[in-house]
């Protein structure tokens, strides 16, 4: 069920200060007791911010749970960004969060029956809000949870567009996985085999954790494609920038998905944690251009898990660097 922000709880996260704005000074709520579409067609705001915190599809999948830490810290640290000549807070709305929190702290990872239950109900109430907002005109920014949910934003995206659509995966992994139980390994498995996702580009994939049997898939498809981290970061064979021109050639030809795992990123606290993997820099690099192109339709940001380390500080650091990554989407969306 949504959960929907009021101001107050805006405010509660908001830390002002006397002679500077944060965002969280100018961002949009919506009224939780009138009709969701009315409210959303009502708005002015163009991007709206949508939690789905949850690690059940990642618990299912055999990974580290957490992932549902890590939307709050994200919120926090977005809103109490300074709004000033780079980016302003009129046009965000701060919408809530998919509260499947009773349902994590349940849940037994090895009943793989009601695991599968419970992620599809998630994919059915997630793909029903995606494409409610983008039919609405908005462009969706949601902050995970697990990988198992681009799964509903590539459904929401194809429904409101009625169209197939494309996506691009900044990610150690495909999440091309077998259609066994619904999991975070294998949401675009899903998509592609439901007729919701057409082209789909894999970008750093760690040779060490990809299946031989994934390869060939990629192999024996047109609309799949992939460049490995090793070829980026190891042998040098090509470029970060070149890569990232090729990949955007094969998916800007419809409406398309920003796809963000977390754990492609170097020692960053996440459901798959890495001691090796693309810099900061380079996630932020990655969004930014990426959402430049006008083909560009959201933005999913999934598995920073804070709880993974035991550390005071680990939760505010994940939630600053998620609000680097939004800001530079919004920056670069508004630069069209």
């Amino acid at each position: 069920m949504l959960t929907i922000f009021n101001q107050d709880t805006i405010n509660d996260f908001t830390n002002t200060r006397e002679g500077e704005i944060k965002l969280g000074e100018c961002v949009a709520v919506l009224n939780s007791k009138k009709p969701l579409k009315d409210e959303l067609e009502k708005s002015s705001a163009t991007f709206v911010i949508l939690g789905v915190p949850e690690d059940i599809g990642v618990r299912m999948n055999g990974g580290n749970g957490g992932a549902h830490t890590g939307f709050i810290p994200a919120l926090k640290a977005f809103l109490n960004t300074q709004q000033n000549q780079f980016i302003k807070g009129d046009s965000i709305l701060v919408l809530g969060y998919l509260d499947c929190l009773d349902d994590v702290v349940d849940f037994d990872s090895t009943d793989k029956e009601k695991g599968d239950l419970l992620v599809k109900a998630i994919d059915t109430e997630l793909s029903t809000l995606i494409q409610l907002l983008i039919e609405c005109g908005k462009t969706p920014i949601i902050i995970g949870g697990g990988h198992n949910n681009a799964y509903g934003n590539i459904k929401g995206l194809s429904l409101a567009k009625k169209s197939l659509v494309n996506a691009i995966n900044l990610d150690a992994h495909t999440d091309l996985r077998r259609l066994e139980e619904r999991h975070s390994g294998n949401g675009f498995s899903y998509a592609l085999a439901e007729g919701y996702l057409d082209k789909y580009f894999m970008f750093g994939l760690h040779e060490n954790y990809t299946p031989q049997y994934i390869f060939e898939k990629i192999h024996n498809s047109m609309n799949l494609e992939y460049t490995t981290f090793e070829e980026l970061e190891v042998y040098n064979v090509t470029t970060f920038k070149n890569e990232l021109q090729r990949a955007e050639s094969f998916i800007t030809n419809t409406p398309f998905g920003i796809e963000i795992d977390l754990d492609c990123i170097q020692y960053f606290p996440s459901s798959a944690m890495t001691p090796s993997g693309f810099t900061p820099q380079q996630a932020r690099q990655f969004v930014y251009n990426l959402a430049k192109n006008s083909h560009s339709a959201y933005l999913h940001i999934c598995e920073g898990a804070p709880i993974v380390k035991n550390e005071p500080t680990t939760a505010i650091q994940v939630g600053k660097f998620i609000s680097y990554l939004i800001a530079d989407f919004i920056k670069a969306k508004e630069s069209q």
